[in-house]
């Protein structure tokens, strides 16, 4: 089984496979973490924390159509307009104004599709090497969260498309988000993504969740706008309920056991040029800058 289980994620036999139920002997000590150290949360009590879980054989850029197929779901056709939600204006409230951020950031959220991106990482000294530890401990190994290591991995640029679920009805139900790099065909990012509200702050946030084994990882980003029509995405809450980065892992059904990370803060920060946008996606542990994605992001010639 052991072997199987290695050979059949392209990975090396020197991680332990704890079966079926757990998967990865590292991902099952993530999880523990977060039951000894999280808390248990009925998922009709907290709906903000719920999202598709995935396999401890892995999560991959087909993961949405296999969950959806799962859920009774179906994906529809891709659009070359599709977008992660219907424009800022899902994202209106007290202390955000999406009339006061450039048409352009507004257009790539509502049609994300038919943008191009082009991605550079930069790594702080030592935190390179923890990446590469990361990198070779899961992300490689999951097909998930890879983030960056090289730039010359993404010279290629970034494949970019959206996948949307709908249910009997025709009722859109998920939309994800799946990036791939080109030059090594791994997928970088595959989460869904959407707007909540969230006990700690007053109005819309956008909401990312990262599948991982037996839960996933959650993102909540509160919205501010920026001098010049630019716009920021922001997890700087201080507890739960927050905006942040919460883990979650299955409990029972409706519930599950969640661990807000206070440490863990993110911040993308998008500025309209002409017919062009650029962000700047920096992430910080502890207060200590570990790693900046800088985007290039274009609409795509037709």
């Amino acid at each position: 089984m052991r072997g199987e289980a290695s050979a059949s994620l392209g990975y090396d036999a020197y991680v332990v496979w704890l079966g079926e139920g757990r998967g990865e002997l590292v991902d099952w000590l993530t999880q523990k973490w977060v039951q000894i150290t999280g808390r248990r949360v009925v998922l009709a009590e907290a709906p903000w924390l719920a999202g598709p879980s995935g396999s401890v054989r892995g999560i991959g850029a087909d993961f949405f159509a296999r969950w959806g197929e799962s859920q009774g779901l179906q994906v529809l056709p891709a659009d070359p307009d599709d977008g992660l939600f219907a424009g800022l204006i899902a994202l209106a409230g007290p202390s955000f104004d999406p009339q006061n951020v450039h048409p352009s950031i507004d257009d790539f959220y509502s049609h994300t599709a038919a943008y191009s991106l082009r991605i550079e990482s930069r790594w702080s000294g030592l935190f390179r090497a923890f990446g590469w530890l990361i990198s070779w401990m899961f992300a490689r190994r999951l097909a998930q969260l890879n983030l960056p290591l090289a730039n010359h991995e993404l010279n290629a640029g970034i494949e970019s498309r959206i996948v949307r679920l709908v249910d009997a009805q025709g009722e859109l139900r998920h939309t994800a988000w799946v990036r791939q790099v080109v030059e090594t065909g791994r997928p970088a990012f595959v989460g869904e993504y959407g707007t909540v509200m969230i006990p700690g702050h007053i109005g819309p946030c956008i909401k990312v969740v990262f599948p991982l084994p037996n839960g996933n990882a959650i993102v909540v980003l509160r919205p501010r706008v920026d001098v010049l029509l630019g716009m920021s995405l922001v997890s700087d809450g201080r507890g739960f309920g927050d905006p942040g980065f919460y883990f979650t892992v299955l409990a029972e059904p409706g519930a599950v056991w969640a661990r807000y990370v206070r440490a863990m803060k993110e911040e993308l920060n998008l500025r309209a040029h002409d017919d062009a946008i650029t962000a700047s996606h920096r992430f910080t542990v502890f207060g200590l800058p570990f790693l900046e994605l800088r985007y290039d992001i274009a609409r795509k010639c037709r």
